[in-house]
């Protein structure tokens, strides 16, 4: 099966990856607006809601919207789209970004957290305001290709939790599992597995040097 004839499962597949994710967000904001039982799972957020409530409507936005953008045939048909969405798509990867970072500096660790995953939770937070930064400078320079591959990483970064859904199935299969090392593992495999698939797209489809956008996730002029 040639790549043309499928190219609409890749932001099928995206967005099937952010449901989960997004529907878990729509009920934490149902349950900060209701004014739920607080208990020890959700204390931190309504301590201080604000933080949360800017990443997950940044991150469903930046999910769902940003899946059209790995849409090549799309993307060849409403260039003007794909440019005025990924205008709205950059900062709402920087708020992802910056409210996951807050978030993890700030709030108060979850049961089976430790320092190993705040570690990463920073990284990986940190490497993608890197690469948005990086997009974003390529292509004010129009290289095309290292905004691609730049945007792509950020996606696949914001994408973690879409994938972590799979990555925990083991622990909700068998709650005695669970502890602090199965939960740092479970989270890792869902951003490595996501940031090992854009390095394929990346070498894959992204190798050759273009002045035409390929797989980008905007345009900023």
């Amino acid at each position: 099966m040639k790549f043309k004839s499928v190219q609409w499962l890749i932001p099928a597949t995206l967005i099937f990856l952010s449901l989960v994710p997004v529907a878990g967000g729509s009920v934490r904001l149902l349950e900060l607006s209701s004014h739920a039982e607080i208990t020890a799972d959700n204390a931190r957020f309504f301590a201080s809601p604000l933080p949360v409530i800017l990443h997950i409507i940044s991150v469903s936005l930046y999910s769902l919207l940003g899946a059209f953008q790995f849409y090549p045939k799309f993307r060849r048909q409403q260039p003007k789209w794909h440019r005025l969405s990924g205008r709205l798509l950059i900062p709402c990867g920087f708020m992802v970004a910056l409210s996951g970072l807050w978030m993890t500096l700030f709030y108060p660790w979850p049961t089976y957290d430790g320092a190993v995953l705040y570690g990463m939770r920073l990284f990986v937070g940190l490497f993608m305001l890197w690469s948005l930064v990086q997009g974003v400078m390529a292509i004010r320079k129009r290289d095309f290709t290292q905004h691609g591959s730049w945007m792509i990483r950020a996606y696949a970064i914001g994408l973690g939790a879409g994938t972590q859904v799979f990555t925990h199935l083991p622990l909700i299969l068998f709650p005695s599992l669970r502890g602090e090392l199965t939960r740092t593992l479970c989270m890792a495999a869902g951003w490595i597995i996501n940031l090992v698939i854009a390095e394929w797209l990346i070498h894959r489809y992204m190798s050759k040097p273009t002045r035409k956008p390929t797989i980008a996730l905007s345009q900023v002029s």
